[in-house]
């Protein structure tokens, strides 16, 4: 008779979720969540969320990431809860242009990146957001790789 040996340690199987938050969820979160998932390591999730999330991600943004190969087209914005609040290890604000729904005020331990709003911007600029939250992501994952 084989005895099942069950994994004396469950949480070790538990992906760290690393939480990209801004108010609508539909541009610099969204390109965050994407940059994460194309370079995380290793037993990390990405997600994003907003406070009060858009019906879709914005076009240009959409556009901005197609131009180097990561489609994001089939992402929809979600709204912040608190157990994605709770779940995640790292909480990480994108920046605030609505200060009354601002995802920082409701959580505690966020990175605060401000990182200027693509909403209503030229493809041109939308492509120096994207850069900015790109090298942002490349650092974060570099400090990630040295904390474990």
């Amino acid at each position: 008779m084989t005895k099942t040996v069950k994994n004396p340690n469950p949480i070790q199987n538990v992906m760290k979720k690393i939480l990209f938050v801004c108010v609508e969820n539909a541009g610099r979160s969204q390109m965050a969540e994407a940059f994460f998932r194309k370079y995380m390591p290793k037993g990390f999730e990405a997600l994003s969320a907003g406070t009060k999330p858009s019906t879709q991600v914005n076009p240009i943004v959409l556009q901005a990431m197609k131009e180097i190969g990561i489609d994001i087209e089939n992402h929809t914005p979600k709204h912040i809860s608190q157990q994605i609040i709770g779940e995640s290890e790292t909480a990480i604000n994108m920046g605030c242009i609505d200060k009354e729904s601002c995802p920082a005020l409701f959580m505690k331990d966020v990175l605060d990146w401000q990182i200027p709003d693509p909403k209503g911007k030229s493809i041109e600029e939308v492509r120096k957001i994207r850069d900015q939250i790109k090298t942002k992501v490349l650092i974060l994952i570099q400090s990630l790789g040295e904390n474990t």
